[in-house]
């Protein structure tokens, strides 16, 4: 996992994407230049949903300033958060003990509400050492039963800005809980964007993502959760210091090898901002601390763009663990990035195996889709 610069500085993006009006850690004053709430249709202070539901302003307009103060004061379980209109420049964690916990971004545009911060992997963190790529992650999530909707997951380090870092990985999200949904929500960043994972080897965990958009570079999907996106976009950027292919990977699963179900990848597109072929769409990751892992990618009537390398879509992390070893395989994809030229790089399943690899089947009694 190496990494790289794109034309379009992704600070520069995040900024952009949230609207000219925005300032690093300051909410958009536009709904009250209206006269109207920055909560929407989610009430405010004054007119509070319930007890459980909180409201964030980084002007002073809410509960509180900050996403972690308000994820700090919801102690327990079922609070829902609403994220007004702004850029919030902090670290978040929500707890395993906070189950249930929702988010709302109160436009309902995942653009207007970006939670963001500039770590990596190789950032020196303040007692010593460095946070590596966990500690890296603007958002971590741990408790089940966890809901976005409608918010921005970033993280905006720039290698170009620290040469001397070589521990480049910088996630946005990284979540682990049982029953994590992710509904119209982003996740910018460039390698490790979007840590979809697991509390521990044996835990299974469960994850909904639905008409999401992630982009990134390198391996920027990956992690052991089973994990379900569905209708969503991956965006591979362009890189500027690398004169050849290939410039990244799409995913890099490291399921456990007792789980029979990974990620799965429906109806989705992929796009690309580099040149034809650039990119692979994935490489199994075989951690140093479960080396038993056999990664498992299913990617399902898929529009892959011509960004992806039809010829050799899969490569090796390692080559202890060669990607033809693992569980990959597609069905009924388009585009130029699905053609079938050599047939033995691009597994297929047939019409029986695939009606083993569907939302229902790797989501079991969990429903997430009923309430989007």
């Amino acid at each position: 996992m190496t990494g790289h610069r794109t034309a379009l500085s992704r600070r520069s993006f995040v900024l952009a994407s949230a609207g000219a009006a925005l300032a690093l850690g300051t909410a958009a004053p536009a709904h009250a230049s209206h006269g109207r709430s920055p909560f929407g249709r989610y009430g405010s202070p004054a007119a509070r949903l319930d007890e459980r539901t909180l409201y964030v302003h980084a002007g002073g307009a809410g509960d509180f300033t900050t996403v972690q103060a308000a994820v700090t004061a919801a102690t327990g379980s079922g609070y829902t958060l609403v994220l007004a209109p702004g850029v919030y420049r902090e670290t978040v964690a929500v707890s395993a003990a906070r189950t249930d916990m929702t988010w709302i971004g109160a436009s309902g545009d995942a653009r207007d509400v970006t939670v963001v911060y500039d770590n990596a992997a190789g950032t020196p963190k303040p007692g010593g050492g460095t946070y590596g790529t966990t500690g890296s992650a603007t958002t971590l999530v741990q408790g089940d039963g966890f809901t976005a909707r409608d918010v921005t997951f970033a993280n905006d380090w720039l290698r170009a800005d620290h040469p001397g870092i070589t521990g480049t990985q910088a996630v946005a999200l990284k979540v682990q809980g049982d029953r994590s949904a992710f509904v119209r929500c982003r996740f910018l960043g460039h390698q490790d964007t979007l840590y979809a994972d697991s509390m521990a080897l044996g835990t299974f965990a469960r994850q909904y993502f639905r008409d999401c958009y992630a982009e990134g570079d390198v391996d920027f999907v990956f992690g052991r959760a089973t994990a379900v996106f569905e209708r969503c976009r991956f965006h591979t950027l362009t890189r500027t210091d690398l004169a050849s292919a290939p410039y990244g990977f799409v995913f890099a699963p490291s399921t456990a090898g007792a789980n029979p179900r990974g990620y799965l990848v429906t109806r989705a597109t992929i796009t690309s901002g580099a040149p034809d072929g650039h990119y692979k769409l994935a490489r199994p990751w075989v951690p140093s601390s479960d080396t038993t892992a056999r990664p498992m990618l299913t990617v399902r009537e898929t529009r892959l763009g011509a960004g992806i390398d039809a010829v050799a879509p899969y490569t090796d992390m390692s080559s202890g663990f060669p990607w033809q070893d693992q569980r990959f395989a597609e069905y009924r994809n388009t585009g130029p990035g699905a053609r079938i030229t050599v047939p033995e790089n691009r597994p297929q399943l047939t019409a029986a195996e695939a009606a083993a690899h569907t939302r229902e089947a790797y989501l079991g009694d969990w429903t997430p889709w009923k309430g989007c």
